[in-house]
């Protein structure tokens, strides 16, 4: 047998079983596997062995035939069976008695009978079963491929869960069967009569017929998949997508969709690629309502719509430069019309640049609120020009440890004081005008280690801030138009004492922790105003921090140490726990934490006063149990300040769990009542794959339930359906849940 012939031959040989791996298009992804139709078959010129018990040659015929214990290797291919006949005249290649072909990715195919024929542009397969390495299993009674033209599997079945029997003889998961299911390379379809879905082995869907576009030409131009949906506000929607294809590079996605109750719905999206440097995306849609008042505030009107378009370039390795821009004829039509769920946007466009050493991001942003908003609340939101950050770390030689220098840059622009009230204390979270604020810090660290172990790191800094403010608020709190300088020296030591000891396989680590830190400045608002440091808990994650302020606007001022430690244990039998505790107190100087903030930034952590609240963080894991614990401790009354409690237990299925959360009544903060709230849930599981899960919610303070849930879900790891409830003291709703898995992942309905 020629080189040459063994190379064709093998070529269309794994190509013939028509089911391999390219990616499917979203169409077809939820009927059939990934590359239902392509394997790419091996290069020319590679080296065929061939072993059998007796191998002959018909000189008169031209055939060769091998026989008994046939085997086959080529390019990583490995063929098997009982006979093998190969006509050098016709081209006709025969695998008959047991065929199984091994390709190099792990994917089996077998068949009764697999023939090559039509000087090689013609195969077959006869009762082929195609078992893939992920376990999912092809089957049809005849695979026929005709090269370039097209493919045909009568009464072909697809199962991602293999044979679909488990161990105690149960079906389980979901096949797809065809009595044909035809590939029309050229038109770029796949064809199939008589589709059906079956679930736990019983068919749920029939169609007399269907057309998909081919997954291995997902960019041909054509219809797409429908797809049909409900809501109670549009109605029944049914959608016809249309993809054309411009170029290699270029495609448009037509959405024509009719609703029933509003009528009829225009999107498209258009997306541009610039190969080697990134792409762009355009998408638009819109609608004439037929019927508004389905839709309550904003929402009330005939012609809704939006526009957005977002880009990523690459110019260069280190750096990402691009655009999101979203504009709409009101804040609730993206959620109306289910395009975002999300609660807000941004409109910017930035550049990024990362390295090892460095760090830049420039931005120029505007934010938008989403939902029944009005123009009045959309003026509270803030617009920055620009907002800039930049980081660098430098490791200096000869070990003289890290400089490394933090610098942002934010103007910021409202049209309308953005302010509200709780229990008589005003919150103001942004002010109408404009401010601007450059801030910059360098620093030098270097960790010692001294006698017994203890390492000691000095941090030595400064902190320039320039920032200006014009506005017209009419909020009280509001500042006068002005401007500030500062220049704040850094000062601080870190000292650490890890005391690790062994016992066995367990390990323990005690680590006493003291800090002194002096930030030399009057000026707590370097912003002027406060726009990005508004989010502020004293918990254990920030107990030993230098500056405890989420952003630039607001910095510590004064003397101030921080004093607690860290415990840490590994134990042999896998567990482990980790504790965290301290206290910070403020020894001289001007204390930025105690400076009224109109966002009420800092207040109720005792951080205003000589001595904060004293904090404990707690996380950890022994066998089935984990969980992790909050406290906060006033320690002028040692009342509790703020607790949280979350722990878990989970073995055999079975799961169970509470959330418990406490926080007293602040009339500093508005809270004019105590929160105290308990979440309990269970999980138990009935008969392998079913489960039970439910939880509610208790206000202990109010005596009252907050929430309920309940639910009862099917999941044999290839099938999961049920239903789930949640009930509150005013509403009640149910929703049904089903996926089908596979090794593609999942889609639900």
């Amino acid at each position: 047998m020629s080189q040459r012939s063994l190379t064709g031959l093998m070529a269309l040989m794994l190509s013939v079983a028509a089911a391999a791996t390219m990616t499917a298009s979203p169409a077809l992804a939820q009927l059939l596997p990934p590359g239902f139709f392509d394997r790419v078959p091996p290069a020319p010129g590679g080296q065929a062995a061939v072993e059998a018990d007796m191998l002959s040659y018909d000189g008169v015929a031209d055939i060769i035939t091998a026989s008994g214990n046939v085997a086959m290797r080529y390019s990583g291919y490995d063929l098997t069976g009982d006979r093998l006949v190969y006509n050098q005249r016709t081209g006709e290649m025969r695998l008959t008695g047991r065929a199984v072909v091994r390709d190099p990715q792990g994917t089996v195919y077998i068949g009764d009978e697999i023939v090559v024929a039509g000087e090689m542009k013609r195969a077959t397969i006869r009762a082929m079963t195609l078992v893939n390495e992920d376990g999912s299993i092809i089957t049809a009674d005849n695979a026929d491929h005709q090269s370039e033209l097209e493919t045909i599997l009568t009464e072909a079945t697809y199962s991602p869960c293999g044979l679909c029997i488990d161990t105690k003889g149960r079906r389980i998961g979901w096949q797809v069967k065809a009595a044909e299911m035809t590939r029309f390379k050229e038109r770029g379809v796949v064809e199939m009569e008589q589709p059906s879905l079956e679930l736990l082995g019983i068919p749920v869907a029939w169609l007399p017929w269907l057309s998909l576009p081919d997954p291995s030409q997902p960019r041909r131009t054509g219809f797409r998949l429908p797809g049909l949906d409900y809501s109670g506000t549009r109605g029944v929607e049914l959608t016809v997508p249309y993809f054309l294809a411009i170029d290699e590079n270029a495609e448009v996605l037509l959405l024509p969709t009719l609703m029933s109750r509003q009528g009829f719905w225009m999107g498209a999206e258009w997306t541009q690629r610039v190969p080697g440097y990134g792409e762009f995306e355009v998408s638009g849609s819109g609608i004439y309502q037929l019927d508004p008042s389905a839709f309550s505030g904003v929402g009330n009107t005939d012609w809704r719509g939006a526009i957005r378009s977002t880009g990523k370039f690459t110019p260069v390795k280190t750096w990402t430069a691009g655009w999101s821009y979203t504009a709409f004829t009101d804040a609730a039509y993206l959620g109306d019309y289910d395009i975002t769920d999300a609660s807000s946007i941004v409109n910017e466009v930035y550049a990024t640049h990362v390295s090892a050493d460095h760090f830049a991001d420039v931005r120029v942003q505007d934010f938008l609120q989403l939902g029944n908003v009005s123009e009045s609340a959309q003026n509270q939101q803030a617009t920055t020009l620009p907002n800039a950050r930049y980081e660098t770390i430098t490791e200096l030689g000869n070990d003289m440890g890290r400089l490394e220098v933090r610098s942002s840059l934010i103007n910021v622009r409202r049209e309308a004081d953005q302010a509200t009230s709780r229990g008589a204390v005003d919150y103001v979270f942004g002010l109408e005008g404009e401010k601007t604020h450059l801030s910059v810090e360098a620093a030098w660290q270097k960790q010692f280690i001294a006698p017994a172990g203890v390492l000691v790191t000095p941090y030595l800094g400064l902190r320039a801030d320039a920032a200006m403010y014009q506005g017209d608020s009419s909020e009280a709190s509001a500042p006068a138009d002005g401007s500030l300088l500062s220049a704040t020296p850094i000062a601080a030591i870190d000292v650490r004492w890890p005391l690790i000891a062994h016992a066995g396989l367990d390990s323990h680590l005690l680590e006493p922790i003291a800090q002194l830190v002096y930030r030399g400045s009057d000026e707590t608002a370097v912003g002027i105003t406060n726009d990005n440091a508004q989010s502020f808990v004293l918990d254990d994650t920030n107990l030993f921090s230098y500056n405890r302020f989420s952003g630039s606007d607001r910095q510590e001022t004064g003397l101030r140490a921080n004093i607690g430690g860290r415990y840490q244990a590994s134990f042999a039998n896998g567990g482990w726990i980790e504790l965290m505790a301290g206290q910070s107190f403020h020894l001289a100087g001007v204390n930025g934490l105690g400076i009224a903030d109109h966002a009420q930034t800092g207040a109720a952590t005792g951080l205003g006063d000589a001595a904060s609240y004293a904090v404990l963080g707690a996380k950890g894991a022994l066998g089935p149990i984990s969980g992790g614990a909050k406290l906060q401790v006033d320690t002028s009354d040692l009342s509790v300040a703020r607790a949280a409690l979350a722990v878990a237990f989970a073995q055999d299925g079975w799961t169970l769990g509470a959330d418990y959360v406490y926080l007293p009544a602040e009339a500093a903060l508005g809270v004019l009542t105590d929160k105290h709230e308990v979440i309990g849930r269970l999980g138990i599981p009935l008969d392998d794959y079913w489960r039970l899960t439910g939880s509610v919610g208790w206000d202990i303070a109010n005596s009252t339930w907050l929430e309920a849930r309940a639910g009862a879900v099917y999941d044999d790891g290839f099938l999961v359906y049920g239903l789930n409830t949640k009930a509150t003291p005013t509403a009640f709703e149910a929703g049904v849940v089903f996926k089908l898995k596979g090794p593609a992942g999942e889609f639900a309905f």
